[in-house]
Order: C-alpha cells, then structure tokens, then sequence
C-alpha cells in the first residue's frame, strides 16, 4: 500500500498530511469559474446581488452591512425630506438601482425648462452626494416626460423639444456641479411613455393623470463591467 505524501513540521514528531491543498485548489478553481460567470451575463441585478452579498457577510462576519444602492437610496430620501418635497419627489430601488421621479411642477414652470430655484437647491445636494468615492461608478440617465397636451411656441415646436430641453438642462446642472459628462444619458421622450392614462375612454382628458405624466426622472445605476473606464 502506497503512504501517503507527508512532511515533517519543524520541532515536530508528528506527520501533517496535505491532502487539504487538493481540496483547497478546487475550492479557488470553483470560486474563479463562478466569478467568470457572473461577469459574462449580459444584465445583472445589482439589487439582488446586494442583498445576497450582505447575507454572505452577515453570516460570515456577523455583522450587518449596507450596500451602495441601500446607502445611495438612504441619501436621496433624506435630501428630498429636507427639503419637504416628499409629495413631489420619490425614491425608489429596482433591480438596476436607484431611482428617482421628479414631479414636473417641482422642477419647472409650465411650458418652461428653467430651473426652478428649490430644485436647484434639491439637484445641488443629489450632485454632492452621487460625487462621493462610493459612487464612482454609478452612471446618470436623465429623462424629461410630458403629457398628451401639444405645445408650439417658438423655444418649443412640440414637446419633444421641451421634454428634451428639461432633461438636458438638469443633466447640464449636475455637471456643472462636478460630475463627469461621460457618466450621462439625456433623453427626451415627450408624451410617448405615460405612466398612465392622459385620458378616458371618451377622449376626455384627466388632469390628475397628466400631472403625474409631466415628469423628469434620474436613474442611477452601476456601470457594466465593460464600460468601467467611462466612470474612472
């Protein structure tokens, strides 16, 4: 019968045995092929994967751990407390990350794309937060919606523009504040993406509907692997 391989630890009389490397070098193999894996899907759920690397820690550390997303959304709730527009501004985490609606009102006049000053205040403080270390790597997606109303004046021939122009101008906002041009997403969608009904089933339109339709909305979210040195 074969002896298995042994060495001899100095001051020792004892055998050790390292069979253990063997299992060791599986262990490091199977964490490498999982991590390739992860890295190779096309979309992944930073929430979920949040959540699950805060268990891991939590069962391993004992200890409670809050993730980015968690802290980033705990930021922005904070800002629009302390500025009492709760009624005009939400906070929300989905399985990309954060995401924040701005009432159109609250942000601008009717028919207008200038900055109202409250929301000035509001964006400054979002732009000192997503400018913190931690958040590095978040990109910025701005969106500027409208409602079904038409409007045509000489800024604005239609709401594509006025939509696109209040997007860009909190983008242009936040920028001037510090954050890097190449982390953002402008877009204007006009009245294409309702988040609800602009009008009943007889035409008739619904004011309390197209109020919530008139919107800006900032996404943030952690840049893809492959787009890393754009938020460096």
């Amino acid at each position: 019968m074969k002896r298995k391989k042994t060495n001899r630890m100095p001051g020792q009389g004892s055998e050790v045995e390292e069979d253990w490397l063997i299992t060791y070098a599986d262990a490091i193999t199977l964490l490498m092929a999982f991590f390739v894996m992860i890295l190779s899907f096309s979309k992944i759920d930073i929430s979920t994967f949040e959540e699950v690397q805060a268990s891991i820690a939590k069962e391993i550390g004992r200890r409670d751990v809050i993730q980015p997303t968690s802290m980033l959304s705990f930021k922005l709730h904070d800002a629009v407390a302390e500025f009492k527009m709760e009624n005009a501004v939400t906070v929300d985490v989905n399985d990309e990350g954060v995401i924040m609606e701005l009432a159109s009102h609250a942000v601008y006049g009717s028919g207008s794309a200038t900055l109202k000053p409250q929301a000035k205040e509001l964006l400054e403080v979002i732009a000192d937060t997503i400018r913190l270390p931690t958040y590095r790597r978040y990109n910025v997606e701005v969106e500027g919606h409208t409602d079904d109303v038409p409007i045509s004046t000489a800024r604005f021939p239609s709401n594509w523009e006025l939509s696109s122009s209040r997007a860009i101008n909190v983008a242009r906002f936040l920028i001037n504040h510090g954050l890097k041009a190449k982390r953002f997403k402008v877009a204007g969608y006009a009245d294409v993406k309702p988040k609800v009904n602009n009008r009943d089933y007889n035409g008739d339109p619904l004011p309390e509907n197209q109020a919530a339709n008139r919107r800006i909305v900032i996404r943030l979210y952690v840049a893809p692997v492959e787009d890393k040195d754009s938020v460096l």
